[in-house]
C-alpha cells in the first residue's frame, strides 16, 4: 500500500486509472488495496475523493471490458498469448468455462469479488459470446458499485491512520469472503432443492401387463 500511495501521490488520477486497468488483465496487484490507496491520497489532500470514485469506477469497468473484448475478438486464440496463458491456464479456463455454461451472468457478478478468477471469467464471457456486452457492463457495474465506493471512501477516511486502515481492510476482506461463502451455500441448497423437486414430480412410466 505504501508504494502505491507514493506512486499515486505523484501522478494522481492517471496513476490510479492505469493500475486499475492492468488489474483487469489479471496482473497480481490487489484491486482493493489499489482502491484504498486512491482513497488515501484523497484523504491526504492530493485529489478529490468523489472524483477519485468516478475515476476508479471507470478504471475498473474499462479493465474488465478489455478482457471481455479480447476474448470476443480473438476467441480461444488469445489463450496462446504469453501473458494471457499465465492468467488463464488450461485448468482454470476449463473450470471457468464449465461454470459459465451453468451460471452465466451470475458467475460474472460473483467474479468481481474473486481476484484469482476474475480476469479468466471475463475472458471466457467474451470467447463464448453467451453474454452481450451491454449485459456484461451492467452486471459488472452493479457488482463494482457495491465494493468500489466502500474501499475508496474507507481509504479517504483512514488516510491519517494507516495502522487502523490496515485492520479495517482485513476485516472488510474477511466479511466479503463470509458473504460469498454464505451465498454459495444458499445457491447450492436451492440447486439441490430444485433437483429433488424435479425428481419427485417426474412422471413415472406405467407398464401395461395385459396379455
Amino acid at each position: 500500500m505504501e508504494l502505491l500511495i507514493e506512486f499515486f501521490s505523484s501522478y494522481g488520477y492517471f496513476a490510479v486509472f492505469f493500475v486499475l486497468l492492468i488489474c483487469g488483465f489479471g496482473v497480481p496487484i490487489p484491486e482493493d488495496i489499489t482502491l484504498v490507496s486512491g482513497g488515501v491520497i484523497s484523504g491526504l489532500g492530493y485529489t478529490n475523493v468523489h472524483w477519485m470514485l468516478v475515476v476508479s469506477m471507470i478504471g475498473v469497468l474499462v479493465g474488465d471490458s478489455t478482457m471481455y473484448w479480447l476474448g470476443r475478438i480473438y476467441g480461444e486464440k488469445i489463450l496462446q498469448f504469453p501473458l494471457i496463458r499465465k492468467i488463464a491456464t488450461p485448468e482454470r479456463f476449463a473450470t471457468v468455462q464449465e461454470r459459465f455454461e451453468k451460471e452465466g451472468w451470475k458467475l460474472l457478478f460473483v467474479a468481481r469479488f474473486l481476484p484469482g478468477l476474475r480476469a479468466v471469467v471475463y475472458l471466457v464471457s467474451g470467447i463464448t459470446r453467451k453474454v452481450t456486452f451491454t449485459r456484461f457492463v451492467l452486471v459488472d457495474f452493479f457488482a463494482a458499485i457495491i465494493s468500489v465506493p466502500i474501499w475508496v471512501y474507507l481509504g479517504d477516511f483512514g488516510a491519517k491512520n494507516l495502522d487502523w486502515l490496515h485492520r479495517q481492510i482485513q476485516k472488510g476482506q474477511m466479511a466479503i469472503w463470509v458473504i460469498l461463502i454464505i451465498g454459495g451455500i444458499f445457491v447450492f441448497w436451492k440447486w439441490k432443492k430444485s433437483r429433488k423437486a424435479k425428481s419427485v414430480n417426474k412422471p413415472t412410466q406405467h407398464i401395461d401387463n395385459k396379455p
